[in-house]
């Protein structure tokens, strides 16, 4: 094998590994940034429900009940939706990496298949012309398939992004809505209690 071949084939394994440690890393800062979430959620969660048990306890009727649970319903689900984006928005970043190094190195393999293509034109022999537009079109097609691919791609994440959002104000106004209806159910039963 000459030197130049191996060489080569060196680049690439280097290229194979810089890729890999890549893709880890942006692997495991995502997956990093997940426990660091968690762990908050979870200490969140639990100072608050020693908070609302206490409270629950100092409660001296169902009246009192109904209306604090409609006080806690709203914040509660704008938190659970909170915790849903921020979970959405790190997964997001991590897709956003992983798709940046995949484009590059894409575009680093198109370069290359480019180069390599001109220099086998030079050097071919003499009759091969339509064998190498065959091959230079069949490549400019390939390009063309992943640059449509790679927008489609795009478009759909762009769109689940949009049905996330529709979603997470769909659900904080029927919990706004639950919890109107909950305070004045509890208003009137007070009321009625009262008389």
């Amino acid at each position: 094998m000459n030197t130049q071949v191996q060489q080569q084939l060196l680049e690439r394994q280097k290229e194979a590994i810089d890729t890999f440690i890549s893709v880890q890393g942006s692997l495991f800062s995502g997956f990093e940034k997940l426990v660091d979430l968690n762990l908050k959620a979870i200490k969140s969660t639990i100072a608050e429900a020693a908070d609302q048990t206490q409270q629950v306890a100092e409660l001296k009727d169902p009246q009192e009940a109904t209306s604090f649970v409609a006080a806690i319903a709203q914040p509660n689900a704008e938190k659970a939706v909170a915790y849903s984006q921020d979970v959405y928005a790190i997964m997001n970043d991590v897709s956003k990496e992983l798709i940046k190094l995949t484009e590059e190195q894409v575009a680093e393999s198109q370069k290359k298949m480019e180069e390599a293509l001109e220099q086998f034109a030079k050097n071919a022999p003499t009759g091969s012309e339509s064998a190498i537009a065959l091959l230079k079109s069949s490549f400019a097609t390939a390009s063309n398939a992943y640059d449509s691919i790679n927008k489609a791609a795009k478009q759909a994440a762009e769109v689940a992004q949009n049905n996330l959002a529709a979603a997470t104000n769909a659900t904080l106004k029927a919990t706004e809505n639950a919890t109107k209806v909950a305070k004045t159910a509890a208003k009137t039963a007070t009321t009625a209690a009262a008389k």
